[in-house]
């Protein structure tokens, strides 16, 4: 049995995920905080919805998917009814390993996890991290749970807000370009509806070039950047408006905020 504690957008994302991977929704309970909620995930899923106290008690797995700031009071409520062997996968963007394990007491394992929305098309990528209790077959499990919905990646967890920034966020980073793309588009006197088809199947054209080539993406840039052509004369605007410059302190504040949930 497997438990989504908090089944707002995200645990919503992942639910579905497990149910597309085969999972049955007579092996998934739900917590939520609404009724309304509830009834609308049992009807359109089939899943059950449990208390908080319930799910921690009867699943094998809980998944903590709840927002930064309620985990404290959710651990608080869970932590008598969990005990030592069950695992636990914390999906909130910050909280640590520790942060869960003292609040659940010895011997809980954790894995801390941070996916992202394409979980909705089974395209996610989902990084994870093992506390102090956890161990190769719990990783193995996590992992086993993950992979049906995208790639999963194991990292140090002093690596997981810099992964919240770069791939959690990620997709928004995606669509603001996109976004202004089109713009340039329509600025150019392209139909809007055209100018997002070209952008939007140029970037799944280029994204698969780079993940099945193998290649380097300045490889690729160069394969399209002629001497003297129009690729360069647009490159230059980006490097002369410090785009680059510009996405590296987005992601800088993007981690440093994963940082400051985590502190409360």
């Amino acid at each position: 049995m497997i438990a989504i504690l908090g089944a707002g957008k995200m645990g919503e994302a992942l639910m579905s995920g497990l149910l597309r991977a085969g999972v049955g929704p007579d092996e998934i309970v739900v917590t939520v905080r609404r009724r309304e909620r509830g009834e609308e995930l049992t009807r359109r899923h089939g899943v059950r919805v449990v208390s908080n106290p319930e799910a921690a008690k009867t699943a094998d797995t809980l998944i903590l998917a709840v927002k930064p700031q309620d985990m404290a009071s959710l651990l608080d409520e869970i932590s008598p009814y969990v005990p030592a062997g069950r695992l636990v996968i914390s999906a909130a963007a910050g909280i640590t390993t520790s942060f869960v394990e003292a609040r659940l007491g010895d011997g809980v394992p954790v894995v801390r996890v941070m996916s992202n929305t394409p979980v909705l098309v089974d395209e996610a990528m989902s990084v994870i991290s093992a506390g102090s209790h956890a161990t190769e077959e719990h990783l193995r499990l996590t992992e086993e749970l993950l992979s049906p919905v995208g790639k999963v990646l194991r990292i140090p967890e002093a690596q997981q807000d810099a992964a919240t920034a770069l791939s959690g966020s990620g997709p928004a980073y995606f669509f603001y370009l996109v976004e202004a793309m089109v713009d340039a588009g329509i600025l150019l006197g392209m139909p809007r509806a055209a100018a997002l088809d070209m952008v939007t199947q140029s970037i799944v054209g280029a994204a698969i070039m780079l993940r099945d080539s193998g290649e380097h993406p300045v490889t690729l840039r160069e394969a399209v950047t002629s001497p003297g052509g129009t690729t360069i004369a647009a490159i230059a605007e980006l490097e002369r408006h410090s785009v680059r410059a510009a996405f590296l302190a987005a992601i800088e504040a993007a981690r440093d905020r994963s940082r400051e949930l985590a502190s409360g």
